[in-house]
């Protein structure tokens, strides 16, 4: 009989249990799974395609949050937001789409999520562009297991290489070759486990929102100080130098989730699928996905670091009830 009931947990339709698939973006209540930058982490979709390359951490200007359901968002095409170095892409996308082609089942799990067809993954990868975080920044990630893509949310830490599209927000995670969206509003104070890194702090933890509009020009910041501007869909061959901006460390908005029950919700992604002409692109939603669909718990939550309970104020989460950012 219990046999029975596990089958009947770990099989039914809506997925519950077992993390959601086909692009799902929900995860277990409260819970949010830390992960250091050049950790691979569990269930990778391919080996580690980030390159040598690094950027200066960054601290999201102090705001006040106004209620307990407000998050910090910086908008992706933000001057500063990210980082990188001069004509060096922070991740081998050439080296990923190897992997894919050599892996079907995968490229398949991985077109699930980024809403594209499995054929046009190569051309999805070479239009998004290779930076390196600044901010530790909260996603939902996406793990491989069992032939289908999982979800969990997720912290990424400053320095992560990661491919971005051409509103800015994060899709790829080099160093694992996981495919990101938009963080799920959460309805508690979430719980933090894995291992933090020296200098954490769950109230600089940002959300990056889509620019309004298609980024031609990412403005970025070298390790030394020194900017330069990368082209969307380059690796860093038209990469020029530039001069400071006015202001060189990103602003935070204060912004109250859409209801989890919103039927736009499901954010797809914010590039020009690859066929399509770059000018003509939708504007995304830029509402949170739901979280009424129970899936796969962050992995590796037996490790918990202490920070969860005690926290209660992770302002970069996108949560509904979450107490405001000291």
């Amino acid at each position: 009989m219990a046999a029975v009931i596990l089958a009947v947990v770990f099989t039914r339709p809506d997925g519950g249990g077992t993390g959601a698939t086909d692009g799902g973006t929900s995860t277990s209540e409260g819970e949010v799974f830390l992960q250091p930058a050049a950790d691979t982490g569990p269930d990778p979709f391919t080996e580690s395609t980030a390159r040598e390359s690094s950027a200066s951490p960054v601290s999201p200007s102090p705001t006040e949050l106004a209620t307990q359901n407000a998050v910090q968002g910086v908008q992706g095409g933000a001057p500063g937001l990210y980082g990188g170095t001069r004509k060096v892409a922070s991740c081998d996308v050439e080296k990923q789409i190897t992997y894919f082609k050599g892996a079907p089942e995968k490229q398949r799990a991985f077109a699930s999520v980024a809403r594209v067809d499995p054929p046009d993954v190569p051309a999805y990868l070479r239009s998004l562009t290779p930076v390196v975080l600044r901010m530790d920044t909260r996603v939902t990630n996406h793990g491989y297991q069992d032939g289908r893509a999982t979800s969990y949310q997720a912290v990424l830490q400053s320095g992560t290489a990661v491919l971005v599209d051409d509103r800015g927000v994060p899709r790829v995670r080099c160093a694992c070759g996981n495919p990101l969206t938009a963080p799920v509003a959460q309805q508690s104070a979430p719980k933090m486990t894995g291992d933090a890194w020296p200098g954490y702090k769950p109230s600089n933890v940002v959300a990056v929102t889509p620019a309004p509009k298609p980024v031609d020009v990412f403005v970025v910041c070298e390790p030394d100080g020194e900017w330069f501007e990368r082209h969307k869909g380059d690796t860093g061959t038209k990469d020029r130098k530039t001069e400071k901006p006015d202001k060189p460390s990103p602003s935070v908005s204060v912004t109250t989730p859409t209801s989890p029950s919103d039927p736009t919700s499901s954010e797809p992604p914010t590039s020009d699928p690859p066929t399509s002409d770059p000018e003509t692109s939708q504007e995304p939603p830029t509402s949170e996905p739901p979280t009424s669909e129970p899936t796969q718990p962050p992995p590796g939550n037996d490790t918990g670091t202490g920070t969860g309970n005690d926290t209660g104020n992770d302002t970069g989460t996108g949560t509904t009830d979450q107490p405001p950012a000291s």
